[in-house]
């Protein structure tokens, strides 16, 4: 199931892969990670599944989303997102589930 997961999310990444570059988090948000943040959990606003994550800190989490967790590929399988995208996602990520 996890390996499904992840192909479908690097599948979809894939489509949605266009070189963002903003770090602009929403944006970000919308065109690497909604795909699976909508449908797969942690989902955007979950306070509860959010919660124990929001306590490691931001570094950790874009530390994890760099290189990957669970069925998350690295960089959310999209490997043009700079590190600059990546934090403002998450920070965008967080700030919404809270």
């Amino acid at each position: 199931m996890k390996r499904m997961i992840a192909s479908i999310a690097m599948g979809a990444a894939a489509l949605a892969a266009p070189t963002i570059g903003t770090a602009d988090g929403k944006e970000v948000y919308a065109k690497a990670c909604a795909v699976c943040h909508t449908a797969i959990p942690p989902k955007l606003g979950d306070k509860t599944a959010w919660a124990s994550r929001i306590a490691t800190g931001t570094d950790a989490l874009v530390a994890a989303v760099i290189k990957g967790k669970g069925a998350m590929p690295p960089k959310a399988g999209n490997s043009s997102l700079s590190d600059a995208d990546i934090k403002a996602a998450v920070e965008y990520m967080v700030s919404q589930s809270k």
